[in-house]
Formats: structure tokens, C-alpha cells, sequence
């Protein structure tokens, strides 16, 4: 049996779990790159029996699946990854199965993009290295106004640590209820203008469809307040880029710390490399080594069990 683990980026999959009962079974080849193009993808993978991947990195389309004669089995990291064709997969009887997915990293992630905003730590920083002193003036969490777009798992925890902080908490989405926001003690806006009209801080904490895509745009640009910061740790198309970049440029808003993008890796000539006011970081917001050891320990359990007859974590849609 062949297997495959795709996109790690960093050589962390092995050291990250014990595969001794998988190598048991058949090969492990891991892959540190990412291939876009199909027709190269497709060779790279026909060989493999089962398949790893790391949730919204590489895609597996319908076709792209169906051109694998010898694919079994499908691990992702997640109980959910849009990126693969779950029904094409279940059509031509090859198994999907997911993992746990903590929920602590992305919420700590946003905190640290939105003190390092606050704190202008990049510059404070750049400014000791190279033998200066103080050259910005900061902005208190405590006291400020955090808008939170989507209150799901992720921004509940957002919303408690947000709390601790001191910070007065509003939220907005377009299915979110008084009852929701009663239960975990953040103000309710009945409008994405009015959350955006009144933060000092806004974060986004929802999943990519065709609702959120490019939910941050040009107008709502203009209705934030041009102190405000905007963080994204979710996805990236649901921030229009050339919007974000005209918006910093032109004052409308303080700056944005940005973690996910339109296309991952991101480009070394991305214009979002080029903008001042924007501090990037390469997608760590599930980048930790707890969240990795569950990923891949559970992938390794999804593939021993498989294996045994006995699937568990299998995704039907």
C-alpha cells in the first residue's frame, strides 16, 4: 500500500504522531510542495492507495479523483474540507474520513495579530534593531469595541478572550439571533453597517460561501472608522484584496492583520507583500503543535482503522 501526505509545508507530519502501525501496512511518501496544475497532480498521485491532506490546501476535484485508479481512502485534517468532491469520492466508493479539529489556535492567532496591530510591534521592533527607540503610540484593547462577523465556535472563544481583555463586544452575521449573543454576553447588531460603524477592532470568524465571499469590500470599507483595525483569520476571499489595499492606502482604515489569502502560498509578488499598514502572516492560525499532533495522530488512527474494516470519522457530504 502506497501512502501519501500532502502540502507539509515544514516536514511535520511524521514527527508529529506515531506511524508505526501505518508503515506496518505499506510506504509513506510525504510532499512538501504544492502542485496547482492538474495534469502534474494527477501523475504525482496515480500511485497512491490513500491520500493525506491538510484541510484548503490542495484540492481534490470530482475529475481529479476519478483519474486515481488505485485511490482507497482519503484522510483530511477536519471534519469538514470543501476542497475535496465528497460525493464524487462516495460515488466510486472511495472512503473520506476526517479528524478533530481544535479550537483554541486560530482565536489565540487573532489576539496576537490584533495586539501586534495595536502595539505597532513590527515597527517598535524594527526601530530596535536597527538602534532606534519609540516610534508609534498604541491602542488600548481594554475600553475599545471588538466587532466579531460570525459566532460560531471560533468566535465565542474570540469573544471570551476578548472579554478578559476588557473589551466591549459586538456581533453580526446573517444568521445570528439575540438568543446566541445572550448566551455568550456580546452585544447583537442587526446590521453588518452598524457592527462595522462602531468597532475599533473587527475580526472575521466564518466559513467561505457564495454569502461571505467578498463580504468586505469598498462600502464597507467606508463605514469603519479610520482608527479601526480589521483582522481575517478565516478565509481569504471574503475580504476583496484590492479594496483592503486602496482602503489602508488611502486612510480609510488604521491597517488589517491578515492571515489567510485568495491564493495559498501566497505569491512573493502578491501586491498584499507590497502594502504598509498590513502585517501577514503565512496561514499559522491552525499552525501549532498540539493542533498538528491531533491532525495527524487521528489521521493515523482514521488510516489503522480503515485498514482493520472498522472506518471511523467518515464524511458523507
Amino acid at each position: 500500500m502506497r501512502i501519501a501526505i500532502l502540502d507539509d509545508y515544514q516536514n511535520l507530519a511524521l514527527p508529529s504522531a506515531n506511524w508505526s502501525e501505518v508503515l506496518s501496512f505499506g510506504e509513506i511518501t510525504v510532499f512538501n510542495d504544492t502542485i496547482t496544475k492538474q495534469d502534474d497532480l494527477r501523475s504525482r498521485l496515480e500511485p497512491f492507495d490513500v491520500i493525506c491532506v491538510m484541510r484548503e490546501r490542495t484540492p481534490l476535484s470530482g475529475k481529479l479523483i476519478g483519474a486515481l485508479p488505485n485511490l482507497k481512502l482519503i484522510v483530511t485534517t477536519g471534519k469538514r474540507n470543501a476542497a475535496i468532491d465528497v460525493a464524487a469520492a462516495t460515488k466510486l466508493g472511495i472512503t473520506v474520513c476526517g479528524t478533530d479539529s481544535p479550537s483554541t489556535a486560530t482565536p489565540e492567532l487573532t489576539f496576537a495579530l490584533m495586539l501586534g496591530l495595536a502595539r505597532n510591534l513590527v515597527p517598535e521592533n524594527a526601530s530596535m534593531r536597527s538602534g532606534g527607540w519609540q516610534v508609534g503610540l498604541g491602542q488600548d484593547l481594554a475600553g475599545s469595541t471588538l466587532g466579531i462577523i460570525g459566532l460560531g465556535r471560533l468566535g465565542a472563544n474570540v469573544a471570551k478572550i476578548a472579554q478578559a481583555f476588557g473589551m466591549h463586544v459586538t456581533a453580526w452575521s446573517t444568521n445570528l439571533t439575540q438568543d446566541r449573543c445572550d448566551e455568550i454576553g456580546v452585544e447583537f447588531k442587526d446590521s453588518k453597517e452598524a457592527l462595522l460603524r462602531d468597532a475599533d477592532f473587527v475580526t472575521i470568524h466564518q466559513r467561505l460561501s457564495d454569502r461571505t465571499r467578498g463580504l468586505i469590500g469598498n462600502e464597507e470599507f467606508k463605514q469603519m472608522k479610520s482608527s479601526a483595525y480589521l483582522i481575517n483569520t478565516s478565509r481569504g476571499p471574503i475580504i476583496d484584496d484590492v479594496a483592503l489595499i486602496d482602503a489602508i492606502n488611502s486612510g480609510e482604515i488604521a491597517g488589517a492583520g491578515i492571515d489567510v489569502y485568495d491564493i495559498e502560498p501566497l505569491p512573493s509578488s502578491h501586491p498584499l507583500r507590497q502594502c504598509e499598514g498590513l502585517l501577514l502572516t503565512p496561514h499559522l492560525g491552525y499552525v501549532t503543535r498540539h493542533t498538528w499532533e491531533v491532525f495527524y495522530g487521528q489521521t493515523t488512527t482514521a488510516i489503522a482503522a480503515w485498514i482493520n474494516g472498522r472506518p471511523h470519522g467518515v464524511i458523507t457530504s
